[in-house]
């Protein structure tokens, strides 16, 4: 919208430079172009405001395909106005000379006219489409159809109006009808998740089973080791045993050997002894039977003297003390008293 100020009775414009202003002062011309700046009096100036920048149109309308589906079709036209003449002729473009806004919408009106011609060509290709194929390819074939048709469309180069882009965003069933397209493509999806978990499962359990085998090797291994070890250490304990009873034998045959060589040095010693003593009673026997017999009786008491146990005193009553004495030839002593 154009900048307009008040100045004793006077209006002064300053318009942009994406927008085209028409001046006509009392049916004449006299300015035209983009970006003016001009004073002008209101009572007898009639303005017209025409962008020419690129506008972006916006546009999504409801379509049904050959299998009588609804969709929802979201696209967007990129236009300018190339003859601002042209369309301020054909359309209301005037603004209030006092104000600056726009009389009418002439932007609603081209609006309307491309999102109508749009809608038109984008019904003709979806009729004769199925759900399936919109969804896939619809986009493009909407997209061509849509420029060309605008292209060709008569009003528009009549009113000054250049197409630069047409873009279709996207084309969309009703809710319930997406989901169920949804679903055999979730299905396959979910079918693939399910069958990469059984391989991966698969692949472990391959991998469990060769650890399992590798350890059971292990043990069978180990086993087979053990008995070894097993074998060699009875082997071992046997010649152990073999030789602890090899060295007993040798040390019970020496120990025999010596006990023997002692016995047979202990007879020899008591044959010996024996015979020393036979010669020694005999010599004794000898010397005993040469003496006589009272040498014997006193040699005889000898010996049991020598036997008889030790007594320190004796005490005698008087009359066997007078009886030894008599017997002894010795004299009472109480008679030589």
């Amino acid at each position: 919208m154009a900048d307009i100020t008040k100045r004793f009775g006077w209006r002064h414009l300053r318009s942009a430079p994406t927008a085209h202003i028409r001046h006509h002062k009392r049916g004449r011309l006299a300015h035209d172009g983009p970006g003016l700046s001009f004073w002008y009096r209101s009572l007898s100036a009639a303005l017209s405001e025409v962008p020419v920048n690129d506008r972006e149109l916006a546009m999504a309308f409801h379509a049904r395909t050959s299998d009588f589906q609804d969709v929802t079709v979201q696209a967007t036209v990129t236009y300018r106005i190339s003859d601002p003449a042209e369309a301020a002729a054909r359309l209301d473009f005037s603004v209030d000379p006092d104000t600056g806004v726009w009389r009418g919408a002439p932007l609603e009106q081209i609006a309307t006219l491309l999102t109508e011609t749009a809608q038109q060509h984008t019904l003709d290709v979806l009729a004769r489409t199925p759900l399936a194929g919109a969804l896939v390819d619809g986009v493009a074939s909407v997209r061509s159809r849509v420029a060309e048709g605008l292209a060709a469309e008569p009003r528009l180069p009549a009113t000054g109006i250049d197409v630069v882009a047409v873009r279709v965003v996207a084309i969309r069933p009703e809710a319930e009808v997406e989901r169920a397209l949804r679903t055999p493509a979730r299905e396959q999806i979910q079918q693939e998740a399910d069958r990469a978990t059984y391989e991966r499962r698969a692949v472990a359990v391959e991998r469990e089973r060769t650890i399992a085998e590798n350890e059971l090797a292990s043990q069978i291994e180990l086993a087979r080791r053990e008995e070894q070890l097993v074998e060699q250490r009875g082997t071992n304990t046997r010649r152990e045993a073999e030789e602890s009873a090899a060295a007993d034998g040798v040390r019970a045959e020496a120990e025999a050997a010596r006990k023997v060589r002692l016995a047979h040095a202990e007879a020899a010693a008591a044959r010996e002894v024996g015979a020393a003593r036979a010669e020694s009673q005999a010599a004794w026997l000898r010397v005993h039977a040469e003496v006589d017999t009272g040498t014997l009786h006193a040699l005889a008491t000898t010996r049991f003297a020598e036997n008889l146990p030790r007594i320190d005193s004796v005490t005698l009553s008087p009359d066997v003390l007078t009886g030894l004495l008599t017997r002894l030839g010795r004299p009472d002593p109480e008679a030589r008293a």
